[in-house]
């Protein structure tokens, strides 16, 4: 498979999970299946819980500023991705994680905000970092491995002070570089259980393990190990990427972002055309807080080929992460 297939796949796969699981978050497991029995007879981008049909959420529209970032700034920009994430706060949103608007509303600076309000609230561990994470996976991506999970890290302590989001954050990016590079991402699960701090390490083991089910998470999928987890199972225990978005929405919960997470790992696996164009056709991300931009597939389309091409430039110079 050529690489732009896969580069494009990760980018469009999490929108489409993103905008399929938004009319269901929060709602019971199997609700998706329940509404659409049959796989392929259409229909699935429904809208709904204030959602349009094909309306992406925070998590695209997030993921998009920091493509647009890296590609604008040349690079790693922490301070420029800081500021486009405020604008877009400051502009009320649909839908943003109560941890996210605290951080990103709460006066503190960019290297600051995150780390004070996990100081204050010792509770830092939302998905709301690995929620975004298909386009800075990207983009780092051809760098290596351990470029892309600094990369990762970096940018998640940017809004999530707990390590925890830190390490499932540079996770996603691994599996997806390895992915890019024809490596089966599940096998290698083991070797990059050894990159993760020894803090963390353990309970990503558990629910990267084969044997793992979501139906054994200790917490609600808005958390970030149990939400990677369920994306990877989702993709280990089904063979098409419209079967895993439909396993991952099924799961019930935070589905958006389980979906999103999902799709870009899917869409990484098994490539651009492997989504199903009655899912991409409606696709569209609002930007709000940038005068009105909506973004379509062939926006996306771009982004991802820009994202891939474009040199990822040098990380910042600061260890503090």
């Amino acid at each position: 498979m050529k690489r732009i297939q896969r580069t494009a796949g990760a980018v469009v796969g999490s929108a489409v999970g993103d905008a399929l699981g938004a009319p269901f978050e929060f709602g019971p497991p199997r609700a998706f299946s329940a509404r659409f029995p049959a796989p392929g007879a259409g229909g699935e981008m429904c809208g709904g819980g204030g959602w349009d049909p094909g309306e992406a959420t925070d998590d695209t529209q997030m993921a998009v500023l920091v493509a647009e970032s890296l590609l604008e700034r040349g690079g790693l920009d922490l301070p420029d991705i800081f500021a486009r994430f405020q604008r877009w706060a400051a502009s009320e949103p649909k839908d943003i994680g109560l941890q996210t608007e605290d951080v990103l509303t709460n006066g503190m600076p960019w290297d600051l905000a995150a780390a004070i309000h996990f100081q204050v609230n010792q509770r830092a561990a939302g998905n709301g970092s690995l929620m975004r994470a298909s386009t800075s996976a990207v983009h780092f991506a051809p760098v290596g491995r351990e470029a892309t999970m600094d990369a990762a890290r970096r940018m998640a302590a940017l809004t999530h002070g707990d390590r925890a989001a830190w390490e499932g954050t540079a996770i996603f990016h691994e599996l997806i570089r390895l992915t890019f590079e024809d490596t089966d991402p599940l096998a290698a699960l083991p070797d990059i259980l050894a990159l993760v701090h020894p803090d963390h390490r353990g309970r990503y083991a558990t629910v990267l393990a084969p044997d793992w089910h979501p139906d054994q998470a200790t917490e609600f999928n808005g958390a970030v190990w149990p939400c990677l987890g369920s994306a990877v199972w989702a993709l280990r225990t089904t063979t098409s990427f419209e079967d895993a978005i439909r396993a991952a929405i099924d799961l019930g919960g935070d589905t958006d972002t389980v979906a999103a997470v999902t799709g870009g790992l899917a869409g990484a696996y098994y490539g651009l055309e492997a989504i199903p164009s009655r899912w991409t056709q409606p696709l569209h991300v609002p930007l709000p807080g940038f005068d009105g931009r909506v973004l379509h597939l062939e926006d996306l389309l771009h982004l991802a080929h820009r994202l891939e091409t474009t040199h990822a430039g040098d990380l910042p110079m600061d260890t503090s992460c």
